[in-house]
């Protein structure tokens, strides 16, 4: 079975089976719910949800550089005028291409895959359908090939980013008894940067756990004070992996605009500016492609990574079984939401779900944000002061690499032997993966 099989069976690795038990049972130990987790399992009602959608629709729709495939069932978004060809196969790609008639010169390559760029408008996953007909190439192999596929900030892709954030309260100070966990560890969070004020703002949370740059600053505004639909993401983002850890420290790259939208190359670009100290990569952010194969760059990418590193990364908030990338390659550890219910821990109804899905845990969380305001059509305008409450996979997702961050430095493992341990506990649903506390 191919390694980059969304759901090969799992490795056992390195670890013996006692190390490899022992650290599954921190795996599993229960953390207390603190402040920054949400204790009920909505933070929005259904008008603010269509109100966000529109929002998110009408700025994809602005965004001349994305296109859709809209078949039911088989939704994506790509890049116009772009075809990434496996390095290995450019040659006789090109030679068909060029031999019907198309148009197209050679661009920049990136993660063992080289762009492939049309003259005119073409119906792109129309090609590649063709191109990945076995009877194009009779006596031999077919080539990898694939759009140039969008990748979201994790909400419904073909819809908005779920729930909006709404205003929340400040978190208390970090427990003076956790400052350990996570500590001599580095988060990589490719996503859409940093807030520029966020050390200052939050100084218990976030000052001193991250070196400024210039280039990782979260561009946040629309104009003025006005947010984009995911200006703080990744704020939001930085401050759930420390409240998961503490004493980790995180290193934050731009891989979205302030809208939530970036494409496979800006993800690997990201992943590349990470700081050699980075032992986890954090990807709130992924999307659906063509046939639902595997993305070939980013799956280049994760296979070039350190075999001692582990990337963490979201299974959607599309509500579907889909498989959803990069979450859904084989080294990956793909992450969906449940919610806290009256009766206990449920499956959250917009988290996406799978054999493909390694674990999970609650999306609802308060974190720290950004200062702004975000209008919403017919709603009254939203304004932060620097907290907010936000739901979605990607902050369960954050949570997990905290807690990964966490099992590190409690039983002095690699990142990849945690990520074992935590395959190694038990699943709480089929769908759902291990529960994450």
């Amino acid at each position: 079975m191919p390694p980059d099989h969304p759901n090969p069976p799992r490795p056992a690795g390195g670890l013996s089976r006692r190390r490899l038990l022992a650290a599954s049972a921190l795996a599993a130990a229960a953390v207390p719910l603190g402040a920054g987790t949400r204790p009920v399992p909505a933070l929005a009602d259904g008008a603010d949800d269509l109100a966000y959608q529109r929002v998110f629709d009408e700025a994809l729709a602005a965004d001349k550089n994305v296109r859709r495939y809209t078949t039911p069932g088989r939704e994506f978004l790509y890049r116009p005028r772009q075809l990434l060809a496996a390095n290995a196969d450019v040659q006789r790609v090109v030679a068909w291409l060029r031999a019907r008639g198309y148009v197209v010169t050679v661009g920049a390559g990136f993660a063992g895959v080289t762009r492939l760029l049309f003259d005119r408008e073409t119906d792109v996953p129309g090609v590649v359908a063709r191109l990945r007909d076995p009877q194009q190439w009779p006596g031999q192999s077919v080539p990898k090939v694939q759009p140039h596929h969008v990748l979201l900030g994790l909400g419904n892709i073909m819809g908005n980013p779920g729930s909006p954030p709404q205003a929340a309260a400040a978190l208390p100070p970090p427990d003076s008894g956790r400052l350990g966990e996570g500590a001599g560890v580095t988060v990589g969070i490719c996503d859409t940067g940093i807030w520029q004020q966020a050390g200052g703002f939050h100084p218990l949370w976030l000052g001193g756990a991250y070196v400024p740059q210039a280039d990782d600053e979260d561009p946040l505004y629309v104009h003025t004070d006005v947010l984009a639909p995911q200006g703080g993401h990744g704020t939001f983002v930085a401050g759930v992996v420390r409240q998961a850890a503490p004493g980790v420290r995180v290193d934050p790259e731009q891989a979205l605009n302030a809208t939530g939208v970036g494409d496979e190359a800006s993800v690997v670009a990201a992943m590349g500016r990470l700081v050699p100290e980075v032992s986890i990569i954090n990807l709130s952010l992924g999307g659906f492609t063509q046939d639902d194969q595997p993305s070939l760059p980013l799956a280049n990418a994760v296979a070039a990574l350190p075999a001692t590193s582990a990337v963490v990364a979201a299974a959607g908030n599309a509500g579907t079984g889909r498989p959803i990338w990069p979450a859904a390659l084989s080294r990956v550890v793909g992450v969906a939401a449940v919610t806290q219910a009256s009766g206990g821990l449920v499956p959250a109804a917009y988290s996406g779900f799978g054999a493909w899905v390694d674990a999970c845990a609650i999306g609802e969380r308060d974190s720290t944000y950004v200062e702004g305001q975000l209008p919403l059509p017919g709603l009254p305008t939203r304004v932060f002061h620097g907290f907010a409450a936000w739901a979605g996979t990607s902050f369960a997702t954050a949570y997990v690499s905290g807690r990964l961050a966490a099992m590190m430095t409690a039983g002095g493992l690699s990142a990849d032997a945690a990520r074992l341990a935590l395959l190694a506990a038990p699943r709480w649903h089929p769908d759902y993966g291990a529960l994450v506390p």
